[in-house]
């Protein structure tokens, strides 16, 4: 299975490329496959391309339900443990 995240863009760099940031992990992607991207804008980033600019509130909603599903499984896995 695959997994598109929504990325915020934090630095442009050189040859088509960007910094984004997840919950505080940084990575650089490609930016080959998107135009007129700037920082703070969000991205769907999926093996290493960013594939399309994301509304903000749509990101932050799609993250938000990642946070929670990340919490529903911690919780989950702390209950079968004990």
């Amino acid at each position: 299975m695959c997994l598109a995240l929504p990325c915020r863009v934090v630095e442009l760099l050189a040859d088509d490329q960007a910094m984004i940031d997840v919950s505080g992990m940084r990575k650089a992607v490609s930016l080959a496959l998107v135009e007129g991207v700037g920082v703070g804008d969000y991205v769907i980033v999926h093996v290493g391309y960013a594939l399309t600019r994301l509304d903000p509130e749509e990101a932050d909603k799609t993250l938000a339900l990642f946070a929670e599903l990340g919490e529903a499984a911690l919780a989950e896995a702390a209950a079968a443990v004990g």
